[in-house]
Formats: C-alpha cells, sequence, structure tokens
C-alpha cells in the first residue's frame, strides 16, 4: 500500500504527546525532591495539583521517581562517608581530651562503641547473604540480578 495520501501526522502528534507526558513527570519528579509536598510542587512546575495526582499513579513515574529518590539518597549517603573520617576523629579526640566533661566523653566513647557494633553486624549479615546466594547459585536455583 502507498503511502501517498495517508496522514503521517498521527504518529508525529502521538510521538509529541508522549514526549510532552514525559518531560512533565521528569519536572514532576524533580519539584517533588525539592519542593515538601505535592501541591507545592505541581504549582513549582505551572500544573494543577489534580494533575500531579493524575500523573503521580502511573507507574512510569512511580519508576522513574523511586530510581531518582534513590539516586539522591545514594548522593547524600556518598557525602556522609566523606566526612565520616573528619567524624570519626571527631568523635576519637572529644573521647581522649581529659579537658571534656565526663558525661560528654562517655557519650562519645558511647557512639564509637555502637557504631563499631553496628558495622560488624553489617558485615555478619553480607557475609551470610553472600553464603545463601552461593548456596543457591550452587543448587541451580537461582538467577543473576
Amino acid at each position: 500500500m502507498s503511502r501517498e495520501g495517508m496522514d503521517t501526522s498521527l504518529p508525529v502528534e502521538l510521538s509529541r504527546k508522549s514526549a510532552k507526558k514525559t518531560r512533565r513527570r521528569e519536572q514532576l519528579i524533580l519539584a517533588l525532591l525539592q519542593q515538601t509536598d505535592l501541591e507545592k510542587a505541581a504549582a513549582s512546575i505551572g500544573i494543577s495539583p489534580s494533575t500531579a495526582y493524575r500523573i503521580r499513579k502511573t507507574p512510569e513515574f512511580q519508576a522513574e521517581y523511586r530510581e531518582a529518590r534513590r539516586e539522591a539518597v545514594s548522593q547524600s549517603i556518598a557525602r556522609l562517608q566523606q566526612g565520616s573520617g573528619a567524624a570519626t576523629s571527631t568523635l576519637l579526640k572529644i573521647m581522649r581530651d581529659p579537658k571534656t566533661p565526663a558525661a560528654t566523653r562517655v557519650r562519645a566513647a558511647d557512639r564509637v562503641m555502637e557504631h563499631a557494633k553496628d558495622f560488624l553486624e553489617f558485615e555478619d549479615a553480607e557475609v551470610r547473604l553472600q553464603r545463601l546466594e552461593q548456596q543457591i547459585a550452587e543448587r541451580g536455583g537461582g538467577e543473576s540480578r
């Protein structure tokens, strides 16, 4: 069948609508990461709250928003990790300084011990998880992530 005489504007129009929806989803995601609630996020990008609620209900939005939040948290954790050496030094300095009030030194020591315990528990859980994954893989029942 010949394309002559056919209206080709329909796919272009659908493509434009799809691009507009994608842009709105992306704008709403960014706004939600910066604003305190959905209404403020909607207002900041010039859409109504009802449009924002409708966009928020779509599976595409939910998946993209979840990923964006994960990325934002990941970046925050990276920043905290960069400061963890200085934080550890501060806690240890306070803990060892005889001029620091005893209650403050005890609190610093308690935090050092708590963090050390948490890290050991995390390491233990990681080792157990690796063993379980290895057992599953050896039995041929696991799929790689």
